[in-house]
């Protein structure tokens, strides 16, 4: 086991220094097999690249629709659309309620966190400008309302973090509502009155809103040339009813949303090709990044000393949802993704928990969903989501860290506790 530990330090520190797991995974994943006395060429060829090769065949798929309908709703303008009603409705001195809505209704509707980053950086600058707050707040909403509970809590979401659990336990992306709803509101509450509480703080210091920098400041968007607001939120609506009430698999819901949203958008087709190419490019370095931790996984999951750490996760004292919830926080911690570590978790003990199911009547839905929710608790300064959002935004770790960390780490935790007990009460 001790090789498998030296690896996962070794991961995360290379990760939190910013080096990519693309090149890590493999290299760590031989240094693993190495000290494990297994033969590294075999093992890197034949256990980590099936590793790698399978995760992709499954998700790839989904990977590209869901970056190809993202990037078509911020082309033709239908994300901004939905973003600018929203805030209409709620109310321009409502800044940090209407950016975290916007972000929340676009995640849920399907559109990759990360175009959601970039369809409304414009639309929350000009917000938080309107409402005078700190732009140290921007990434904290950004994040709550995109990373937390619309990726994992909510019933229905078609993020992959609340698919994936599905290929383990045989579930639906509607897997234990109750328990969902209540992870939800939780984050998104909590979240909420923990940024309102900062805003008045930072008011209370005088420190108000500052434009960005040269290189991070944005275009004045004109509303009268966004398209309807209705036809934009249609797609994102398709998407949703077609997996959740119609039963569709994620793959044609995400092209009949795509379809729609272009029928509805048909006098901008000459540039439909441009955003189709951008966003499988795109989509290609996020399903290498969770294959690459995938793989790494199935690495650990060969090596001889994986009996032992598996035993030491499967007996955590406690119910055995416990002993999941902090293995894939943990894991999804240190990969710096969501996605990755749940895979690598799920990859790893997935099956076992599965049978635990099975003896011990434990509902599978409950275990899908403390997965889900458990891989997005999980926002160290070396996430992914994170590295880009500070990029987008022109700020860093110094300057909302601390605001990252309460509602993408600690709120988050909380709810994986509640819905834990939740579980054992048998409300799921």
């Amino acid at each position: 086991m001790t090789s498998i530990i030296i690896g996962l330090l070794l991961l995360i520190t290379l990760a939190y220094l910013g080096w990519s797991i693309i090149w890590i995974a493999p290299l760590i994943s031989g240094l693993v097999a190495l000290l494990s006395g297994m033969e590294v060429l075999p093992t890197y060829r034949d256990t980590y690249m099936t590793g790698f090769v399978d995760f992709a065949q499954e998700w790839f798929p989904v990977f590209l629709l869901g970056a190809i309908f993202g990037k078509l709703m911020e082309d033709t303008g239908a994300a901004q659309s939905v973003a600018f009603s929203i805030t209409r409705v709620i109310g321009k001195t409502r800044a940090i309620l209407g950016v975290l809505i916007a972000a929340a209704v676009l995640t849920y509707g399907g559109v990759s966190l990360f175009v959601v980053v970039f369809a409304i950086y414009p639309l929350a600058v000009a917000l938080f400008k309107e409402a005078d707050i700190s732009r140290k707040l921007l990434p904290g909403t950004f994040a709550l309302g995109a990373f937390t509970f619309t990726m994992t809590a909510i019933p229905g979401t078609p993020q992959i973090q609340n698919l994936i659990p599905m290929v383990y336990y045989g579930t639906t992306p509607m897997a234990a509502p109750f328990m969902g709803i209540a992870a939800a509101l939780i984050m998104a509450v909590g979240g909420y009155f923990y940024l309102k509480w900062r805003e008045n703080r930072l008011t209370k210091k005088d420190e108000r809103f500052t434009e960005p920098d040269e290189e991070h400041a944005v275009e004045g968007v004109d509303e009268d040339e966004l398209p309807n607001v209705w036809l934009s939120i249609l797609p994102l609506g398709l998407v949703v009813v077609t997996l959740n009430v119609f039963d569709w698999p994620i793959i044609p819901a995400l092209i009949a949303g795509s379809l729609l949203l272009m029928a509805f958008n048909i006098k901008r087709y000459k540039e439909f090709s441009s955003s189709i190419n951008d966003g499988a490019a795109g989509s290609v370095m996020a399903v290498i990044n969770t294959s690459a931790a995938v793989g790494f996984g199935s690495v650990v999951t060969a090596s001889p000393g994986f009996e032992d750490l598996s035993a030491m996760l499967l007996n955590i004292p406690g119910h055995p949802l416990i002993s999941q919830g902090v293995a894939i926080q943990i894991l999804a911690a240190i990969t710096g993704s969501a996605s990755g570590g749940m895979g690598i978790g799920l990859e790893a003990l997935g099956e076992q928990y599965n049978q635990i199911a099975q003896q011990q009547g434990i509902s599978p839905e409950a275990f899908h969903r403390v997965a889900s929710v458990a891989s997005g608790a999980s926002i160290l300064p070396h996430n992914g989501a994170l590295l880009t959002l500070y990029a987008v935004t022109g700020l860093g770790h110094k300057d909302s860290y601390g605001d990252i960390a309460a509602v993408g780490l600690i709120i988050p935790t909380i709810a994986v506790a509640v819905i834990i007990v939740m579980a054992t009460l048998g409300i799921v």
